[in-house]
């Protein structure tokens, strides 16, 4: 604890991805010595270099930290021994069958095990199901013979990143943390009080897992509802965009969501089914969450059903003998991140109906390679000018990013097929655009 409150102590995280490297640079910026870990040599040899892959830690703040000595990086995970305070951030994806692939922090647990010694407080970021820092990663660290709350301390605290937010970042999200015993509790509300705004202490590592599901399954439940009234109102003949800006004015009662083509991102898409399966041990439905997860997922086959539709009508054209631009590849604006993107199901269902696409993304050069989607690794953006949209039938806009010129699009393509109110939402009209 003095070592703490002195920010003598050195934390380590493990995981430099989105989660990982803006944390370890938070760490780092209030005066902790700070080693950053990953498998990855490519990411190494980029924050040696000082050249950052994220957007919310500018080149210049990781220059600044790393020159003032306080973040360093490595692939040796030996250096654990020498960290008080270690932070994995690693993922945790779902099977093919939905269910929790806890691979990463298994072997990560294992890795920390190997160097464990007595004082040292492991905290949990990664986003799992309720009981697994307890559950899971407590046996694999006690396997040594040292005890969780004797002689080293377990916590638990959910990360709350939201990539391309620009009104909060790390250090000004309020921080759930728990420990295991009141020692790892207090340990985690000193540790995580001396880098970030706010702190939210809660009662067991299983209840601040269980914060985590909460926030997100409330998410996923919602925009599958808007989604759900999306294709019902669109029947009707009713805007499901205006509905929702009217309803919206409701000062109580109300939250705004928005409909879209699918859901993307490491945590709505995924972090529900956590839950889903965990109850399976309490042999309880969670019918909503799936239903939500059945709904969320169908939207992509949605929407290449009404961009069929509108070529069919509009240009008298089978979706076979398209081409289409999608507009954006990220899962939201103004991103890079392509993590499950409804965008690339959209790819694929396209070409699966043997039409020809492309895509332009200006934060997404290439395709990177993917677990589900290894078919479209290496494809590039293509430019997004008169001459490139006019060789297209129509374009697909995916990802509403505000770099995108909407006007030019909107007097370059013959059809226009937007899932995201892109144009309405900046006074465009014209007899080209179709919402979806």
């Amino acid at each position: 604890m003095a070592a703490i409150a002195g920010k003598r102590a050195r934390a380590g995280v493990i995981g430099l991805g989105y989660v990982g490297l803006p944390l370890a640079i938070t760490i780092a910026r209030n005066g902790f010595d700070v080693t950053g870990f990953d498998i990855d040599p490519a990411k190494i040899t980029a924050l040696d270099a000082h050249s950052s892959y994220i957007d919310a830690v500018p080149d210049a703040a990781l220059k600044a930290e790393s020159e003032a000595g306080r973040f360093h990086s490595t692939t040796d995970f030996a250096a654990l021994a020498s960290c008080d305070v270690i932070v994995i951030c690693v993922p945790t994806p779902l099977t093919k069958h939905r269910e929790p692939d806890m691979s990463y922090v298994v072997r990560t647990a294992e890795a920390i095990a190997g160097t464990l010694r007595p004082g040292q407080l492991v905290v949990l970021e990664s986003t799992t199901w309720p009981g697994t820092t307890d559950e899971l990663v407590r046996p694999i660290l006690e396997r040594g013979g040292l005890r969780s709350g004797e002689d080293f301390f377990l916590g638990f605290s959910p990360e709350r990143e939201d990539p391309g937010n620009r009104d909060f970042e790390t250090a000004t999200i309020p921080k759930v943390v728990a420990g295991a015993g009141e020692a790892a509790s207090a340990l985690m509300q000193a540790f995580y009080g001396a880098v970030v705004k706010a702190v939210v202490p809660v009662s067991s590592n299983a209840t601040a897992e269980a914060v985590k599901l909460t926030e997100n399954v409330f998410r996923a439940v919602n925009i599958a509802l808007v989604n759900e009234l999306k294709v019902l109102y669109d029947a009707m003949g009713i805007d499901i965009w205006e509905v929702v800006e009217a309803a919206k004015t409701k000062p109580f009662g109300y939250m705004p969501f928005y409909p879209g083509p699918g859901l993307g991102g490491h945590c709505i898409p995924i972090d529900p089914f956590y839950l889903t399966w965990k109850s399976r041990e309490f042999e309880l439905p969670t019918r909503f969450i799936e239903l939500a997860g059945e709904i969320n997922a169908s939207m992509p086959r949605h929407v290449v059903g009404r961009l069929a539709e509108a070529l069919d009508i509009r240009l008298g054209k089978a979706l076979s003998r398209a081409r289409v631009l999608v507009i954006g590849l990220a899962y939201k604006k103004n991103v890079p991140d392509i993590r499950e993107s409804p965008s690339l199901k959209l790819i694929e269902l396209i070409l699966e109906r043997k039409g020809t696409v492309d895509y332009h993304d200006p934060h997404v050069a290439e395709v990177p390679r993917t677990r589900e989607y290894m078919a479209l690794k290496g494809r590039r953006s293509v430019p997004l000018d008169e001459e490139t949209v006019r060789g297209y039938d129509a374009v697909l806009i995916s990802t509403d990013h505000d770099a995108v010129d909407y006007g030019a699009l909107a007097r370059w393509a013959p059809l226009v097929v937007d899932t995201r109110n892109a144009f309405a939402r900046r006074g465009i009209d014209d007899d080209t655009i179709v919402k979806a």
